[in-house]
């Protein structure tokens, strides 16, 4: 008996940004401990996705349907999407002065135990928590105390965002670029915490275009996109084929 549940389901989804359309008639399912890959040319649409998800207001959806959970994704604001389970990693995470990493971090966990109903922390409970997953990512504590990501580097920034991802403990995790501007060695240490993380049933959303980081995540599905699509879906064989041929002989565009 298949026990499996649906995370994620996308039918016929039209996007657009400033009159201009992204997304056409765009299909996902994505279930429970699934990894699922995304890549594509540059302009396909791969990181308008990522932000439609999590809900930024600059996209306008014309049509289609997008659940979550069971629930419909459109009709969520932001902050409930984040509480509900969904998590995306910003290829460009932002930086916010006059708040330290430590006082963001245990406002947002203890956000989330609220919508939940779950017992929040307080700051020597949370200090405690937090240490441990710090562990994981080879950050030093003195980090908490820096203000979100000001004069933090490309991999400080990259490592602040799953040290977020560990701590909110999400059903859908999206990583955007999620290699972007990082050293081999901070590359390995941040897919190894997330590899960690899902092996309890997180489904993944990996949207790159350098496929070596997939060999931390060992792929249930391998998309390709184009024009607003995507128009090929396969396994590591489709991967191998793209180095191959590249985009323009494998889509035939």
């Amino acid at each position: 008996m298949n026990n499996t549940k649906n995370i994620l389901e996308i039918e016929d989804l039209n996007v657009s940004i400033e009159k201009k359309d992204i997304l056409k008639n765009f299909h996902l399912k994505i279930n429970e401990n699934e990894t699922h890959v995304i890549m594509g040319p540059n302009g396909c649409g791969k990181s308008t996705l990522s932000k439609v998800l999590a809900g930024h207001p600059a996209y306008q959806i014309k049509n289609g349907n997008i659940v979550f959970k069971e629930q419909d994704l459109v009709s969520m604001p932001p902050e409930i999407r984040s509480h509900e389970g969904l998590f995306l990693a910003f290829q460009y995470p932002i930086e916010i002065s006059g708040v330290t990493n430590y006082d963001f971090l245990r406002i947002a966990y203890n956000e989330k135990q609220k919508y939940l109903n779950q017992k929040e922390l307080d700051p020597l409970e949370f200090m405690e928590l937090i240490k441990n997953l710090l562990v994981n990512l080879k950050m030093k504590t003195e980090f908490l105390n820096r203000n979100l990501n000001e004069g933090f580097s490309g991999g400080e920034k990259k490592r602040n965002e799953i040290l977020q991802m560990l701590l909110l403990a999400p059903n859908l995790i999206i990583l955007d670029e999620i290699d972007s501007g990082l050293d081999i060695d901070a590359i390995k240490i941040i897919c190894e915490a997330i590899a960690s993380y899902k092996e309890k049933k997180a489904a993944l959303l990996i949207i790159t275009h350098y496929p070596k980081i997939l060999k931390y995540f060992e792929p249930s599905h391998v998309h390709i996109m184009s024009n607003g699509k995507i128009m090929k879906t396969g396994n590591l064989e489709l991967i191998e084929m793209l180095e191959n041929q590249g985009y323009e002989s494998l889509l035939n565009i």
